[in-house]
């Protein structure tokens, strides 16, 4: 229930003088968080441990309530694997895509449910339990209807955020993080369009389609479920979307189609009367006819058509040709388009939406998770997804629990001077510290392109420091978001997919997609590490999406040795040394043993403690040695291979 619109002024709010002395009634708030799902749990359950004054405000009575009701036939995609041979917590998380990171190890899904595919009702009751036993601090039955701003110079962002709930109580806080997710159905407006039932109210019951022809709008996970579920019982469905169908397991994309949801494939490919038809929805309409059957027309035939016409009378493509696709009429036309972000609640003073058609799905954002609009207001967990769309995991658990702890870090250094975590280590470590994590860790694993590890090289190379999971298009702003600084170089440590990993008319199967030789590990297909370096940070404002490499406006002369060296092409001319890492300050060579093509520097005895266990001082071109069972991660090849200068020129390092 909103408030009445005389309530509000012409700044969006009651007076000022009626503001504060509502707001006088009400405690303050450092951190407000709104939702009370996977998102908004996991920063409260942050927030929490480090002693922080924030409060949770969820509209239902509680937590996780889209799961309640989503995905409509109950099964979620998000894999729930209980065993992998491994006692290594964070190795187990990269295949634990529904926990949320919390201390406490009964807090791990695989206690709530045995299913690869889980029940819905086993996500709701796990969020309840992770609110419960953390003792997070919740108000439920809480909706919040409006949310505007009230300048103030005292306060941390030069503002404070104001919320109004359904009954018209009033809230402050200095920080909003919004976890409300996407949650307004997407809609396209065409003529007929309004014949559609939505995914969000359409029966699941396979007898109420019994001997039905089926239209189902969309192409993605909800709509195959959808298909999946009456599959057996409509005399056909048909499945019409602007796009192609995107495979998941072509894509790597986990938002894709899915395997367990794509049995309609089957029968398209197999010939068994169901069909995917492609057109932009935008393009067409949907005529009833006298009967209450639904037929596809082209919207073009109904504007040439005059308006007192009976529908029956519309022209539809099949009379002027007997082979159109969708000739046949419907009984039921169902809409899956997918959701957007509810921005109706936000004052237009929060800048939020740019109005353009990408915006109207998601946030307009930085690279930090903070809104382009409003210092202090940070969007989490799926309506985030904007910075990674059909890119990497950030919009689904198993990759949001780890940007979300990213922001809680930012925010922890900007209002309580607490410095990014690091640990500290002697260079002669380095090997070993980049190894570890490129094996084990979750949230590079997951969030691979977004989220890097930086090394941060001390002077005289003696000691680095190691942060992990930092958003790496703003690595420029590294010194000022953590509090750590880069003065004597660093290293980024981030995880690809090979350059053909995906694509159209790609054979994501090809014969050579497993390299087995150190050598040609530049050609892998699969995720691995990729190390960039930098004498220095680069300058200006974000790094562009999909490279660390500085964009025009970040550039310095390569030969200041301030562009990352990526020497992972076969053939690729290496650019001057003093561009390199060959050599660190305190003329100490560097040497590394991984994926990423990396100049190194013939060895000389001063080099000895930077080189890894096994490796002699006086190593040839080339030496292997067979790495530990530990060291032995996923699809790593079996050898350890160090390379030197050879007759060719610099030769490089390769796990």
């Amino acid at each position: 229930m909103g408030l009445p619109a005389a309530l509000w002024g012409p700044l969006g709010l009651l007076s000022s003088l009626a503001l504060h002395a509502a707001l006088g009634a009400h405690p303050h708030r450092d951190y407000c968080v709104l939702g009370a799902g996977p998102a908004g749990l996991q920063m409260a359950a942050f927030l929490h441990r480090a002693g922080r004054d924030y409060e949770v405000f969820e509209r239902a009575p509680a937590p996780g309530s889209f799961f309640t009701r989503y995905p409509r036939h109950r099964k979620l995609i998000s894999i729930n694997k209980r065993y992998t041979g491994k006692t290594n917590a964070e190795f187990n998380l990269r295949h634990d895509w529904n926990s949320l990171l919390s201390p406490d190890p009964r807090l791990l899904f695989r206690h709530y449910s045995r299913a690869y595919f889980p029940d819905a009702g086993d996500m709701v009751r796990y969020l309840r339990d992770f609110a419960d036993r953390l003792g997070l601090h919740v108000q439920y039955n809480t909706n919040i209807v409006h949310v505007t701003l009230e300048k103030d110079r005292q306060a941390w962002n030069g503002h404070y955020f104001i919320l109004t709930n359904q009954k018209g109580q009033l809230y402050r806080c200095s920080v909003l993080l919004v976890a409300s997710g996407l949650s307004v159905p997407n809609q396209v407006d065409f003529p007929g369009s309004e014949y559609a039932e939505g995914y969000e109210t359409v029966s699941v019951d396979p007898e109420d389609f019994v001997g039905q022809n089926v239209l189902i709008l969309g192409r993605g996970n909800s709509a195959f479920e959808t298909a999946e579920n009456i599959l057996g019982v409509t005399n056909f469905i048909h499945m019409l979307s602007r796009s192609r169908v995107r495979l998941s397991w072509a894509t790597h994309y986990v938002g894709d189609l899915r395997a367990i949801n794509n049995g309609l494939l089957d029968t398209y490919q197999l010939k068994s009367l169901d069909g995917l038809l492609e057109s932009d929805l935008r393009d067409l309409a949907i005529v009833k006819d006298a009967k209450g059957k639904f037929h596809i027309t082209l919207k073009f035939f109904l504007e040439e058509t005059n308006a007192s016409q009976s529908a029956d009378s519309i022209p539809l493509p099949q009379d002027n040709s007997d082979n159109f696709a969708m000739r046949v009429a419907y009984d039921r036309v169902i809409r899956c388009l997918g959701w957007n972000f509810d921005f109706s609640i936000f004052n237009q003073s929060l800048r939020l939406s740019s109005g353009g058609e990408f915006s109207k799905k998601y946030p307009l954002i930085r690279a930090s998770y903070e809104s382009k609009g409003s210092r202090g207001l940070f969007i989490l967990g799926t309506a985030s997804h904007s910075l990674d769309y059909r890119k990497s995991a950030g919009g689904f658990i198993h990759g949001f629990r780890y940007t979300v702890r990213a922001v809680h870090r930012l925010l922890e250094h900007r209002h309580h001077g607490l410095a990014w975590p690091h640990t500290a280590h002697p260079v002669s470590q380095l090997t070993d510290s980049i190894i570890r994590r490129v094996n084990e860790a979750s949230g590079l694993y997951q969030m691979f392109g977004v989220l890097a590890d930086v090394v941060l090289l001390k002077e005289n190379a003696t000691v680095f420091e190691y942060l992990e999971e930092f958003p790496m298009q703003m690595l420029a702003q590294l010194e000022t978001l953590t509090g750590r600084t880069a003065k004597h170089g660093l290293f980024v440590i981030n995880m690809e997919y090979g350059r053909n990993f995906s694509g159209p008319d790609k054979d994501v199967f090809f014969h050579d997609r497993s390299v087995g030789h150190t050598e040609d590990a530049w050609q892998s297909n699969f995720l691995h590490p990729v190390i960039y370096y930098y004498r220095h940070l680069p300058t200006g404002g974000e790094v562009p999406p999909g490279t660390l490499a500085p964009a025009a406006a970040h550039s310095h002369p390569p030969h200041r040795g301030r562009l990352p060296d990526r020497l992972d092409r076969a053939g690729r001319a290496h650019p001057a040394a003093e561009a390199l890492p060959g050599e660190l300050s305190g003329h100490r060579p560097a040497k590394l043993l991984c994926r990423i093509l990396f100049p190194v520097r013939p060895h000389t005895p001063e080099a000895a403690p930077l080189l890894p266990a096994g490796v002699p001082a006086n190593a040839g071109p080339c030496e292997h040695r067979e790495p530990s069972e530990a060291r032995r991660g996923e699809r790593a090849p079996a050898r350890l291979c160090h390379y030197g200068p050879g007759p060719g020129g610099w030769q490089s390092a390769a796990w």
